[in-house]
């Protein structure tokens, strides 16, 4: 009875081992991620020392940092005027940059970490969850905040070309999560964030490429623009926040280079697929300026003439892309403006490969006739991999909280991990056979080296030389092999001289 217990705890005892250091395996195998957030998908923190505000509510000047976005406390009536004109960018016509308003100044927190860019209200209020789930469900196969998983916020109010050093820290910050964790990176993009990162990989050379980077996941991507930032110029947009009026904030959305940045690309709608629509005149690609002139809007022109060619006819991006996005919900198809009375005409993608808001033609005949998605557009292209999936019925938002979406990022990690397990095993077995191979090859040489530098004992050696010539003339013959007179291989090669004579 006692024998049986003991055969089986230490059953339970190597099982318990073997689970530990399978566990060990597959969490030193797990693919880190980097996520990209999107337009909006960034917290912002702000200190004030301003010289005059625009309402005796707000605060002139602040002692330390406070949270400007998203803070939902700043978004109530009256409040949000404040938040409005701290939150609004300045252009500099000759620089072609933008600047904080007068007195404020912002940065972003938590790069590096992933908390950040889970929940946009630090409270980690319900309506201000973004990556959570996602991060969640990493969290459940053995991953690790600021760890194995990371967070690469910034400033989405600026387009590309103002995001130099951004785009240092995120390379720097692949290369050392690269580093730390010996696999390649796999990049989670959002909205705005994926022809963000088209544009940061269109920097790299590909070998960094090729070494750093596993798969990229564009989640909703905005890669050809997207028609809701003509909405936005025109009318504004409330931020899904029905109390506040979008003409409160469209002053601080008009400021912002990324949403000149996000207009419809020319490489998708074409110069007859009319954007907005009025009684006397309609608005396309090819007319963007006359539409600019018209809203009286002189800066946001010059950032559109400063943005649009960011990604002109781009390369393919050089690494795997899984294209994730919402199909069957109905999408804006144009604005008509009827004595600055704003109707929004919407359209079903009804199947099309398109995103539902990024990028998605005017017309249904459109949409089935020449719409193709940012896979087919990339074959040939580039020999990494691109894959397609849509999911019916899930706009802009949901994609980041859907089951079946976060189930393919999963199984998608899932996979990489089981490949790098395999990899690790086929290396370890080289790594293995090279180290037995080095130490046969030691120890070869070592017995060669015994072989001649053994020394025989004075009574073997008088047995053997019956004469000081002898000996002699073995000596002078050791020598010129570099061989000790009296060693076993100089024995051996002198039978063997005597065998051959």
């Amino acid at each position: 009875m006692r024998k049986g217990a003991v055969v089986f705890f230490f059953s339970l005892l190597l099982s318990s081992l073997l689970c530990s250091e399978a566990k060990n395996s597959r969490e030193k195998s797990i693919p880190p991620v980097v996520l990209i957030p999107g337009d909006g998908g960034s917290q912002i923190e702000a200190k004030l020392d301003k010289p005059e505000v625009i309402h005796y509510i707000c605060s002139k000047k602040t002692e330390g940092w406070f949270d400007l976005w998203l803070n939902m406390e700043l978004l109530v009536p009256y409040v949000i005027d404040c938040w409005v004109d701290n939150m609004k960018l300045v252009y500099d016509n000759e620089t072609r940059t933008t600047t904080n308003a007068p007195g404020v100044t912002t940065r972003i927190p938590g790069f590096g970490n992933s908390t950040t860019v889970e929940w946009l209200d630090p409270s980690h209020r319900s309506p201000t969850g973004y990556f959570k789930d996602i991060v969640n469900a990493l969290v459940s196969l053995g991953y690790e905040r600021g760890v194995s998983v990371r967070g690469a916020p910034f400033d989405f109010r600026r387009a590309p070309n103002e995001h130099g050093e951004y785009f240092r820290d995120l390379r720097r910050l692949i290369e050392e999560t690269y580093q730390s964790s010996g696999r390649k990176v796999i990049l989670i993009l959002h909205s705005m964030g994926a022809p963000m990162m088209h544009y940061f990989l269109n920097l790299q050379e590909q070998h960094w490429k090729d070494k750093h980077i596993e798969t990229v996941v564009s989640l909703a991507g905005a890669w050809g623009g997207s028609i809701k930032a003509v909405k936005v110029y025109t009318a504004g947009d409330n931020l899904g926040i029905y109390v506040i009026s979008s003409l409160k904030v469209r002053a601080e959305q008009r400021s912002a280079p990324s949403l000149a940045f996000l207009l419809p690309s020319s490489d998708l709608w074409g110069p007859d697929d009319v954007l907005v629509e009025t009684p006397t005149k309609n608005y396309s690609t090819s007319n963007f300026q006359d539409l600019f002139d018209t809203l009286n809007l002189p800066d946001a022109y010059e950032m559109y003439l400063d943005t649009k060619d960011l990604l002109k006819n781009p390369p393919a991006p050089g690494v795997e892309v899984h294209c994730l996005h919402g199909e069957g919900v109905d999408t804006v198809r144009k604005i008509s403006l009827c004595c600055w009375a704003i109707s929004y005409h919407i359209v079903q993608t009804m199947g099309s490969k398109y995103p539902t808001v990024e990028p998605a033609y005017h017309f249904l005949k459109k949409l089935h006739a020449t719409a193709k998605s940012m896979e087919n557009r990339w074959v040939g292209k580039q020999k990494q991999k691109v894959y397609h999936k849509p999911y019916q019925g899930i706009d802009h938002m949901q994609i980041l909280r859907d089951p079946n979406v976060i189930s393919y990022v999963v199984e998608l990690v899932q996979n990489i991990t089981k490949k790098n397990m395999r990899l690790s095993r086929k290396k370890a077995k080289n790594l293995f056979q090279l180290e037995k191979n080095r130490k046969d090859k030691a120890e070869q040489r070592i017995l060669k080296t015994e072989a001649n530098d053994i020394i025989m004992p004075r009574k073997w050696f008088d047995a053997i030389y019956v004469n000081k010539e002898e000996y002699m003339e073995q000596r002078s013959n050791s020598r010129v092999n570099k061989q000790h007179p009296n060693s076993i291989q100089a024995l051996l090669n002198e039978d063997y001289a005597v065998t051959e004579s």
